[in-house]
């Protein structure tokens, strides 16, 4: 049963969906089943990642208006076309709470339309990784950080309500803004993730044209500046010095990015044991590479729900993760932790994984428990549907059906 059948068809709210930057096809779809929904986005950031297309592919009800420019164009010509929109919608749900949080807050306050923005980073903390990564320097990390904290006090200040991903960012969100409360965004679909046998995950190997029989680990995340695929990197390789025949695989649009920074790093024969795809799918094909893996590898210097690591639990995959925010507090007892840039504990994790599968099999099936329990993609839409009317002007109100 969909989730639209939440609510009676009358009865849907009118959501603008304000987004900044980029967004995943996973929330936008869920969205569109729980009400009617318009969506604003930067027409680059909708052309380069896909989202286009995926959503032409899956036949989703919804208005997409898209607009043109860099940033500066952005912010004005978005503010303009938000001030003109509002009046048709119940509610604005704005994606994060920086720049485009404030363009939906301002014109919530002259439309009086109630907004509600939803938290999937921890922009501070974020934003200071540029400086650990000797991107940025000292005064730009300053004043960067000075304005990061000002729009947040802002947006934390005039939204109705303040949704964040998970505990430990809701924590975040709780320092800004007195309305915050724990989001799911859009939670895990355990019928697409979902565990895999050994002859299942044989066969799916053999489909994706994976190795067969090597120890393989997944590192799903993007390559930016908050993540640490360096030291996935260097702890697939002292695994391999160890006499574990292990091999990572990289799926997404920085995957060239990331054979670059294997070659980069000068481990050895690293030619032999790096995969790096372009994305695929999330709807319907990434689960199958989460279900084929042995493990799981996040490192991050900073994390804030680290949805990646609940898919793979999801699948009942052994995860191997750095201990910093979302996965500090959300997979303890689920998931193997360790200290944040330690390559050789990480090393020593795949290989405990390796030669006890057993057991680290029945850690993550633990971790599936977990997910089924907390983090369920119906549990997710329901809960946001249910702020969403909450905090809703309009006066079609009916009741929630209840999963």
């Amino acid at each position: 049963m969909g989730l639209a059948s939440l609510e009676a068809r009358d009865s849907r709210l009118r959501v603008l969906f304000f987004v900044e930057g980029f967004t995943d096809i996973r929330f936008v779809t869920g969205l569109s089943e729980i009400c009617d929904l318009t969506m604003v986005v930067p027409e680059r950031q909708y052309l380069e990642s896909g989202l286009k297309d995926r959503l032409e592919r899956a036949g989703c009800r919804i208005d997409v208006i898209t607009i043109a420019g860099g940033r500066v164009a952005f912010q004005f010509r978005s503010l303009l076309r938000l001030r003109s929109l509002a009046p048709r919608f119940d509610v604005i749900l704005a994606q994060e709470v920086l720049r485009g949080a404030f363009n939906a807050n301002v014109v919530g306050a002259l439309r009086k339309v109630p907004v509600v923005t939803y938290m999937g980073i921890a922009p501070v903390e974020y934003f200071r990784c540029r400086r650990e990564r000797g991107q940025i320097s000292l005064p730009a990390a300053l004043l960067g950080e000075a304005a990061i904290r000002s729009l947040m006090r802002f947006n934390g200040f005039f939204a109705t309500r303040c949704l964040a991903m998970g505990p430990y960012l809701a924590q975040v969100a709780g320092g800004y803004c007195q309305r915050s409360s724990v989001g799911l965004y859009y939670g895990v679909d355990t019928a697409q993730f979902r565990p895999a046998d050994p002859a299942d995950r044989a066969s799916l190997r053999e489909r994706l044209d994976l190795p067969r029989d090597s120890f393989l680990v997944l590192l799903s995340s993007r390559i930016s500046h908050e993540k640490d695929p360096e030291t996935v990197l260097r702890a697939v390789s002292i695994a391999r010095s160890r006499g574990l025949d292990a091999r990572v695989i990289n799926l997404g649009g920085g995957f060239r990015d990331f054979l670059k920074l294997a070659r980069d790093l000068s481990l050895p024969e690293v030619e032999r044991w790096t995969i790096g795809r372009p994305a695929v799918n999330p709807l319907n094909e990434v689960s199958d590479y989460f279900r084929a893996a042995d493990a799981m590898a996040l490192a991050s210097l900073a994390e804030g729900a680290a949805y990646s690591t609940l898919e793979a639990l999801a699948c009942g995959t052994p995860v191997v993760a750095t201990a910093v925010g979302g996965m500090a507090v959300q997979l303890d007892g689920y998931a193997r932790l360790v200290p944040r840039r330690d390559a050789d504990a990480m090393a020593s994790e795949f290989l405990w994984i390796a030669g006890n599968r057993d057991a680290a099999r029945a850690q993550a099936m633990k971790g599936r428990d977990y997910v089924l329990r907390e983090w369920r993609r119906e549990k997710a839409f329901a809960d946001l549907l249910a702020v969403l009317r909450s905090v809703s002007r309009s006066p079609r109100q009916s009741s929630l059906n209840t999963l």
